[in-house]
Order: C-alpha cells, then structure tokens, then sequence
C-alpha cells in the first residue's frame, strides 16, 4: 500500500510545532550518542582489557550488531504501540545498559553490555518516523533533515564529549554520565512528547510478515537500504580507526584530540535541514548520487593527504556531510511508500544501515591492521563506487518498458 491509498489528512495528530522538532532532535542526538561514546576511547580500552586493534573494533562492531537486534525487535512496535510510553521505556533500559557498559570488569561483559546499549539506542528510530508522522506532508523532509541533524550531531559530538570527559575522568566516568542523561530523557519524554494513537495495532509476528512484504513490493526500499548500509560502512570504518590512526607517530594524539574530531565532523552535519530541503525540492535521488560523489571524493582527499590536519579535516566535513545527505535523503523517501508503516520501512532500512555499519566497524580495523589509513580510505571508498553502480542499474530498471504500472507509480513518488 502506498501513501495515495491511506491520505494522512484523515488521521488526528497533534500540530508539530518548531520547539517539538528541536526537542526531538535533541532527544535523537543524545540517545544515539549512546553508540558513539566508545571510538575515541577504543585505544584507552583497548589498552585497559588487553586487546588488539581488530578485537576494538569487534566491540565497535557489537555495538552496531546489537542497534540492528534492537530495531529488528522494537522499532516495528511503534507501529502497534504508543510511542510516547515505548520511548520512555526503551530510554530506562538505555541507562541500565550504560551502567553495565560502567561497571564491565572482564571483555565479555564489557562486549555484552556494548551490544545492550546499542539495542536500547534503536530509540531512536522510534522517534525519527515518530517525527515523520507528526510533520506535514509538504514539510516532511525538513523535518525529517533536522531530526536526522539531532542524530549526526549526536554521533559526532558523542565523540569530542567522550574524548574529552575520558581524557580527565577516565572512560568509564563517560558511561556514568550517559546513563543518568538517559533517566532524564526518559521523564523529559512522559512528560513533553504528544501522546500518539498506534497506526497499525497488529501481533509483532504480523507486523514482521508486512514488513517483509514492503521489501518485495519496492524497489526503492531495496535500492536506499543497500546504499544507507554502503555508505555507513564507509562512516563507521573511518570512524572506528581515526582514534589510531591519531594515536601513531603519524600524529601521536591522545583521546581528547579524537574526541574534537567531532567538532570537525559536525560543520558536516549541520548541512542536514538543507539537504531535506532540496529532497523535497528536486528529489531525493538527485541528493544522493550527489552525496556519494562527495563521500568518494572527501574519502579520497583523507587517503591523499590525511597526514596532514588540513586533509584530514577537510575530509571529514566532506565525509560526514556526504554520509548524512544520502542518509536524510533515503529516508525522506521510503518515509512516502505507506505512511502507517513508517515504524516497520524505517526498520528495514535501519537495520540493513547499522549492518552495514557493523561490517564497516570491522572490516576498517582489518584494513588497518593490513594496510593502514590508505586500508581504511581505500575500503571507505570501495563501498561508496559499489553504491554508485547500484543507483545507476536502479536508474536503468527505473525506465525499463516492461516495469508494471504500479511499481512506476510508486517509484515515481520518490
């Protein structure tokens, strides 16, 4: 079913207001900042447990696993609950995980506890569709950009927050913090989200079956799930190693300069209402084949010259502004195929997103251990000429005469 079979206009929702949109950025920002805390920390972390640079980034990895389980398991809920309650709930077990992440004394339970928090951070794509389904159509992809920009700030000021708390106060004062900041969001959301009737009230079983049914039916799910989990790929790789890579003689910087890092990243990020702007405007595959020509090429200048700050810092904006154009973009466009499964596409293209971003996690710390910074930026870019192609053989089928009309009509919405 697609969006011109169930008209938004006859549902009752609350007005969504520009202080709701900010709330709920910020809210996304710092629940997903839950994932992140960990990169500029790995080598402190590392060092602590004993591990090697690949057995990190099997934690980093375990995170991005565990975000995957969570969305798999709690995201079609919003569907079937509602979301004001799911949310509050999801946000106390994100502080009980981070505790466990806090108090971890041996790397089993610190790899446990790190797939916990990344599970319970699939709040957040509770409350991104959440957002989508308060938005008025015609707004839909601003407001969609500035709760995703939430979500990137978080991701990246994640990083200089917890580089630089850990710096003083050691990591695991980090964890501490996180999980009272997930306590206070959680009373923030029973108390200031709009309560929000469930769209879709059917068994979890029969929720997973129609979400399954969307991935036969469009193609654009498809072709957006495989390019988020490319493109976050390259992200998580890069992202993963740079605290190493900052660590080696080529630099020799400690957590609190990968922390700033963040900083760097988030002039990238701040990019994000815009880039849902001209979604709106002129189409979203338009800004994604953009935003893989930026992400291959930032990933090009960071392979070329990322021994110096310049390149490096360069890279990063261009990297991360790349990343989350496509990321905003593609879910700008699966959000228009049925506006009362919001929950279960956004769970489809997530969980392939944060796969992606597991295989990045590990797959970066192989290319180090292999073949160093020019390893990483090599796979980063890799991913991102894989990404291209597939846009481009979806293009071809787009315009094949044998498509039915149906499958034309609902690719051509976005």
């Amino acid at each position: 079913m697609t969006s011109e079979h169930n008209p938004e206009h006859m549902q009752t929702r609350p007005t969504m207001t520009r202080g709701m949109v900010w709330l709920m950025a910020t809210m996304v920002g710092v629940t997903v900042a839950n994932n992140y805390y960990a990169q500029p920390l790995l080598a402190d972390i590392a060092q602590q447990f004993h591990l090697s640079v690949t057995q990190a980034g099997t934690v980093a990895m375990l995170a991005q696993i565990g975000t995957a389980f969570g969305m798999f398991l709690f995201v079609p809920l919003g569907d079937k609950f509602e979301r004001r309650g799911l949310v509050s709930n999801l946000l106390l077990a994100a502080a009980l995980s981070l505790v466990l992440v806090a108090i971890a004394g041996n790397p089993v339970w610190l790899a446990l506890a790190f797939f916990a928090v990344g599970a319970t951070a699939a709040t957040v794509h509770v409350l991104v569709p959440f957002a989508a389904h308060l938005a008025a159509p015609a707004e839909r992809g601003r407001v969609v950009g500035t709760v995703l920009g939430g979500l990137l700030f978080g991701v990246l000021l994640a990083r200089t927050f917890s580089g630089s708390v850990g710096a003083v106060l050691g990591w695991r004062a980090v964890f501490w913090i996180g999980a009272v900041a997930m306590l206070v969001l959680s009373a923030v959301a029973r108390l200031r989200l709009p309560k929000d009737a469930p769209e879709a009230p059917l068994p979890w079983l029969e929720l997973m079956r129609s979400a399954f049914g969307f991935v036969r039916q469009h193609a654009v799910l498809r072709e957006a799930a495989c390019i988020g989990a490319l493109s976050f790929s390259a992200f998580s790789a890069f992202w993963t190693t740079l605290a190493f890579y900052l660590q080696s003689p080529a630099y020799g910087y400690g957590s609190a300069v990968a922390g700033l890092f963040g900083l760097v990243g988030a002039a990238g990020a701040s990019g994000a209402p815009f880039v849902g702007h001209l979604a709106d405007k002129y189409g979203a595959r338009t800004t994604i084949r953009i935003a893989l020509w930026v992400t291959l090429l930032s990933l090009a200048v960071m392979g070329a010259f990322g021994g110096t700050l310049a390149g490096l810092i360069i890279g990063v904006i261009g990297m991360d502004l790349g990343v989350q154009s496509s990321h905003v973009s593609n879910q700008t466009r699966i959000y228009q195929i049925d506006p009362a499964a919001r929950s279960r596409l956004n769970m489809v293209y997530m969980v392939c997103y944060f796969i992606g971003g597991a295989c990045g996690s590990y797959f970066g710390s192989v290319a180090w251990h292999l073949a160093g910074w020019w390893g990483v930026c090599g796979y980063g870019a890799a991913t991102q000429v894989v990404a291209l192609v597939v846009l481009a053989i979806s293009a071809r089928e787009r315009t094949a005469p044998v498509r039915s009309r149906c499958v034309v009509t609902a690719d051509a919405e976005v």
